[in-house]
Order: structure tokens, then sequence, then C-alpha cells
């Protein structure tokens, strides 16, 4: 998994509350098992009608988000089943950043499993980025996981929380297995220790 230190990227938004793992990738997508090739079908049915026409209201359908790299969401965000690929669908797209007041604890865990950065704000220093990305196209934020604030280039300054575990794990590109593998040594010590009958 790759490091996350800072990350200056271009914002979209996506203004709804209690967006689902169904509407981030819908179950017809499910078929895979790599972690890639699910990001074309990000937010399907929010940016396709029945007929394949692109929804050009949808923000992500907008020329002015493309090349997006962090995602502004209202309350609730990822919930419903607990699909990993949601997570996938949001990385391999292009997001490295999720942004909302909260998340679904599932959704949430999984995201750093998978090296994306879910910063958890207020109603309304959310609905502050909200006004700054309408008001300004090419609205960028830069996102500082060592100092843990949001920073922008009109004076923006906002500390987020989060847990140490959590942030040394994006810290240091590790997940689960990467962990695992810091001890390989000790591992292969007590195998090759093991009497076997």
């Amino acid at each position: 998994m790759e490091a996350f230190k800072q990350l200056t990227g271009l914002v979209a938004p996506v203004d709804r509350v209690n967006v689902d793992t169904d509407a981030i990738i819908p179950k017809q997508f499910l078929k895979r098992i790599e972690r890639s090739g699910f990001g074309q079908f990000l937010f399907f049915e929010w940016r396709w009608d029945e007929q394949g026409n692109v929804i050009e209201s949808f923000s992500l359908n907008q020329p002015r988000y493309q090349g997006s790299e962090i995602l502004i969401s209202r309350a609730n965000f990822g919930c419903g089943s607990s699909r990993e690929h949601a997570p996938w669908a949001i990385l391999d797209y292009g997001f490295k950043v999720v942004i909302a007041p909260s998340f679904a604890d599932i959704f949430y865990n999984n995201c750093f499993k998978n090296g994306i950065l879910p910063i958890r704000l207020s109603e309304e220093q959310v609905e502050e980025l909200f006004q700054r990305t309408a008001k300004t196209e090419g609205y960028k934020l830069n996102v500082d996981l060592e100092n843990k604030t949001l920073t922008d280039d009109a004076g923006l300054n906002i500390a987020f929380e989060l847990d140490e575990h959590r942030r040394q794990f994006l810290l240091q590109g590790l997940d689960d297995i990467g962990l695992t593998l810091q001890h390989e040594d000790k591992i292969a010590a007590y195998e090759a220790s093991r009497v076997v009958f």
C-alpha cells in the first residue's frame, strides 16, 4: 500500500446524506475479485440514466471536477452493506480522501485497509467546504496527515482528529498484511523452532 503523508488535490462534492454502498458501487458490478476496475462504475446510477445517457447535473460528470482526489459528502457516508468494493471503487476512481461529518463504521474501517483517508469534520466545517468548492472552480485542499490539518490558499485551516494507530498505518503505507510482515523474521524463527510430528 502507498504511504500517505500529504496531498494537495482538487475537491469534488457529492451533496447527499446517507450515501450507501449500493449507490457507491451497485451490486451488478460486484463480479470481480480484483481491487481494480471498479472506478468506472462509481455512483453509476447517479452518473447515467436508464438509457445510458450522462446525467450532466451530477457533480462527477461536470468538467470542473474531473481529476478530483478529495471527495466531500454529508452525514452517514458509506452506510448499507459491508462490501469492501465501495472503498475499492472510490480509490480506483482516483479519490484518496473522503471528508464527511460521519461514516458508517465498516466503511470507515475499510478505508484505512485500502489506503483511503476518511476525515470526520463537524457539519459546519463540511458546509464551509461545500461553499468554498461551489464558489471556486478548481478548488483544492491541502491534506496534511502528519500534522492532521486541512488548509487552502484562501486562509482555511482546520485541524482534524484521527486515531494514532490508524494514522500510523497510512503514514507508513501499511495494511494488516504489511503490519504482520514487519515481524516476518520472528514468524520465520517461530516456524523453524516448531517440532513437526
